[in-house]
């Protein structure tokens, strides 16, 4: 496959993992990740949340690493983009209030290009506007905002995934594994279709 350019929006308490293991691994495999936050530049820092599962009715909460941006936000041109990936953690919650990060995101919808939305990070898409009509998992609190948008929200094992034409979504980051690999072969598919 050839080099994509992957878009990833993060901010503040992006689920740690949930930011640095696709980041890594579609690095790893190929592609040029490149992840921006509003109002900081490449070379600056979020700060990440780990989001664990130790028995309570909800997850908890850990501070965790910086995440390095390598990319400066008011430069992005989403059309010079393959894909996009949008992981969850506390961040979403105040990005959807971003109008360009919904502007950025209705984008990729409108272009019909690969989306790839974890655990929260669904909720950026409910703010967008681009659910109606579209199958998706998040992490379960986030279910009735896909409700709410027109989606229909699909409730799967934390390590599964629900592919729904070119957008990739799950519930959180125990799914990485089939996730990812979805959302790969959803870039593949783009790819020869492309070249048909």
């Amino acid at each position: 496959m050839e080099q994509k350019r992957i878009l990833m929006l993060v901010g503040d308490y992006v689920e740690d993992y949930e930011a640095m293991v696709p980041f890594q691994a579609l690095a790893m495999v190929g592609h040029e990740v490149v992840a921006v936050c509003p109002d900081r530049k490449a070379g600056e820092r979020v700060a990440t949340a780990v989001h664990d599962f130790e028995g309570e009715q909800t997850y908890s909460e850990k501070r965790g690493h910086f995440f390095t941006l390598n990319g400066s936000f008011e430069a992005i041109d989403p059309a010079s983009f393959d894909a996009l990936v949008i992981p969850g953690g506390r961040a979403p919650e105040y990005l959807r209030l971003n109008a360009r990060v919904l502007e950025i995101t209705r984008h990729f919808f409108e272009s019909d290009k690969p989306v790839a939305a974890i655990c929260h990070g669904v909720q950026i898409l409910t703010a967008a506007g681009v659910m109606e009509g579209r199958r998706a998992t998040a992490y379960p609190a986030v279910g009735p905002e896909v409700t709410l948008a027109g989606g229909e929200y699909q409730e799967v094992a934390v390590d599964q995934c629900v592919v729904d034409g070119n957008l990739v979504t799950a519930p959180a980051w125990p799914a990485h594994p089939k996730w990812l690999a979805a959302f790969l072969e959803v870039l593949a598919k783009q790819e020869a279709a492309a070249g048909a």
